[in-house]
């Protein structure tokens, strides 16, 4: 099988079937590499490495999330749970004939440079127990963001169940059980609201405030209320931070701590639930974790109680097992890529999907995706606005934040502010479709 005139396509979750379709779309040679039998990615419950649990539903809402060609079925519900997204991601690669293209149930176990960029790389993978070596033109990473476990080292001894949030996928596991949430993200808060139907009781323990968003303003998905004028930050913020205190009040006369940040320098909690069952009584609020013993945890206040499950939803980390991490050029928590995407010096190897933003949907990542393609052919076709490009992300540059300071945390390490990003992406892709810079 003759393969060096290929690129190879690592993962089949929604931003690798992006990329697949506009790999498609620009004609560029790929094979495509999925580690589960199907499409879908972490979306598909069922999955080898998902992490998602039988109550997930997106926390935005369908019209800002899909994929502007390809429009969920008006039967979807607004906000859709992660079931309706799997078979969303199948109907999008029945609809583009995506399949073809992918090798199922193979894991990539690595891949490595046969030298300077452009000169090849080696792709080993393992299907059926059987390890392939290929060589191919480029590699596109699409494996996710959402399925390394960022798993903390508590201080002392718990006896009682801990597991991470990746492990919980059904309520019954809170049967009968005493639960301690760690992090208050949008999984713990969504996962404590399932504890507090299931279990015995429910607390969650935070280590700084969020803010939160609800799931409806005036009986509409709260991200489609924006309108069509864009506000300054300076002015978005107050304007924003006025409106979520009319729909969701005060969260601290709950328990819930002040956060010590400005609004959008961390993501949100799209969540209505959790609120309502704090100001119920039916979540206690509690403060970091000093110690543990036996059943016993003592919080950094002086209180303590007794606990018979801590689920720790403390996020995830990137994960690139295949690659050698010095050749994705990381900085802190995360490679340091041209818009999250382009490496600096090479231009055979490109990261697709580490990237989020408030209200980004899938259509921003689709056009991440449809970037690279077009600076693949540009490079091949000689384009004024491909060396140009290839100019700019060899230089200095910044994550594209906006002047935003996010919070210094993993999952904040590669955020970027939406406006900022798709604004220089489909700029890009548009001096890449007439060729010229």
């Amino acid at each position: 099988m003759h393969t060096s005139d290929k690129f190879a396509l690592i993962g089949a979750g929604p931003m690798g079937l992006a990329m697949a379709k506009v790999l498609k779309e620009q004609g560029i040679a790929f094979d495509g590499f999925e580690l589960h039998s199907d499409v879908g990615g972490l979306w598909d419950i069922e999955a080898p490495r998902s992490t998602m649990y039988e109550s997930a539903h997106l926390i935005s809402s369908k019209t800002m999330t899909e994929f502007a060609d390809f429009p969920m079925k008006a039967e979807v519900a607004e906000y859709p749970s992660h079931r309706e997204m799997a078979q969303y991601f199948r109907d999008f690669a029945d609809h583009f004939d995506l399949r073809s293209h992918y090798q199922f149930n193979t894991e990539v176990v690595q891949v490595a440079p046969l030298g300077e960029s452009g000169e090849g790389w080696k792709v080993i993978t393992l299907q059926n127990g059987q390890q392939t070596e290929a060589i191919y033109a480029g590699v596109l990473i699409a494996n996710g963001t959402l399925s390394e476990p960022n798993m903390p080292q508590f201080p002392g001894q718990f006896d009682g169940e801990l597991i991470h949030a990746s492990q919980y996928r059904h309520p019954e596991q809170f049967a009968g059980k005493r639960v301690l949430i760690v992090g208050a993200g949008n999984s713990g808060c969504d996962i404590a609201v399932d504890a507090v139907h299931h279990g015995a009781s429910c607390d969650i323990s935070m280590r700084r405030g969020y803010y939160f968003v609800p799931k409806y303003v005036f009986g509409k998905p709260a991200d489609t209320m924006g309108g069509a004028i864009k506000l300054p930050m300076w002015l978005k913020r107050p304007i924003d931070s006025l409106i979520l205190s009319w729909f969701v009040g005060d969260p601290q006369k709950y328990g819930f701590p002040k956060p010590d940040y400005k609004l959008y320098e961390s993501h949100p909690v799209v969540n209505s639930l959790v609120l309502y069952h704090a100001g119920h009584g039916d979540i206690a609020i509690r403060v970091d974790i000093a110690d543990m013993s036996g059943h016993t945890v003592t919080f950094k206040d002086g209180t303590a109680a007794e606990y018979d499950m801590i689920l720790a939803a403390t996020g995830y980390k990137l994960h690139y097992p295949f690659v050698d991490k010095t050749l994705l050029n990381w900085r802190g928590d995360a490679p340091h890529l041209y818009l999250n995407a382009f490496h600096p010096a090479r231009d055979d190897l490109f990261v697709l999907g580490m990237v989020e933003a408030t209200g980004l949907g899938w259509q921003g990542r689709h056009e991440q995706a449809e970037m690279v393609a077009r600076y693949i052919t540009g490079l091949r076709d000689g384009f004024k606005a491909a060396k140009k490009l290839q100019t700019e992300k060899s230089a200095s540059f910044d994550r594209a934040t906006g002047g935003m300071d996010y919070l210094d945390l993993p999952r904040m390490a590669y955020y970027v502010d939406k406006a900022t990003y798709r604004g220089a992406v489909t700029g890009w892709i548009k001096s890449l479709q007439t060729g010229q810079g």
